[in-house]
């Protein structure tokens, strides 16, 4: 479930909510293969069946929403299916966006952006969202540049390659996500490792957001983009090719 000066249009803050997800894209080097302008947003195409619930053609949305999506497409090479499947509800879409870029795509607090991608992993993994564990798994990877733990995560975080930190931000997510009655002891254990009560309450939100965001994906059937499941597991060699280095010299 991406900078410039922040435009609002129809409620979405375009730039902010683009910026994230296209250069993360840039970086795991995914190419698009086909001009924007030859791509049509629908799941009437027999090749790709991503929402049991129809996509919307591009020429049938609203300006805002095709805007964000082709600038992804544009800068990160394919606009991830959650764009097209929540297109079905306009409104809905800004405002889910909305609320998940305050969440995930801030600067502030004590929660890096790989923090938040794993408490959305790890969340989604016991609500067995398909979806969101290999889109935000492959986020994950890339902010945190550990090819493994993402996936160690979604097996059992219990015995994943945690810091003491991390797992106490899991436990504590994994509370809010079964519905457990939530005690001082949480919040003790929690400032215990350095958290403060605002980062206790992002780790909570974060949680409470993707409960709905994997129910969504399930009454939708939303299918991960192929994209997604290679991305930030090898990491990216720099050395310049033959001919670059040729022509530089």
């Amino acid at each position: 479930m991406f900078c410039s000066a922040g435009i609002m249009k129809a409620g979405i803050t375009r730039p902010a909510v683009l910026g994230s997800l296209s250069s993360l894209l840039l970086k795991s080097r995914v190419c698009h293969r086909l001009p924007v302008s030859l791509r049509c947003y629908s799941s009437n195409d027999k090749e790709e069946q991503i929402s049991r619930y129809p996509v919307p053609y591009r020429k049938s949305l609203p300006y805002d929403i095709v805007e964000l999506m082709e600038e992804v497409e544009t800068k990160g090479g394919f606009v991830p299916n959650v764009f097209k499947v929540l297109a079905h509800r306009p409104e809905e879409f800004r405002a889910f966006f909305a609320y998940y870029n305050t969440l995930m795509n801030t600067e502030t607090g004590g929660l890096s952006k790989a923090d938040r991608e794993l408490i959305v992993v790890a969340t989604s993994a016991h609500n067995h969202c398909l979806y969101c564990v290999v889109a935000h798994s492959a986020l994950h990877r890339i902010y945190s540049k550990k090819p493994m733990l993402a996936d160690q995560v979604v097996v059992n975080y219990q015995v994943a390659e945690l810091s003491a930190r991390e797992r106490a931000m899991l436990d504590f997510a994994l509370a809010v996500c079964r519905s457990e009655t939530l005690t001082d002891k949480h919040f003790s254990s929690l400032e215990a490792h350095g958290f403060d009560r605002e980062d206790i309450w992002d780790i909570a939100a974060i949680a409470a957001f993707f409960a709905m965001s994997n129910r969504l994906a399930h009454l939708t059937d939303m299918r991960p983009n192929t994209e997604f499941y290679n991305m930030g597991r090898v990491p990216r060699d720099k050395r310049p090719k033959p001919d670059e280095k040729d022509s530089g010299s």
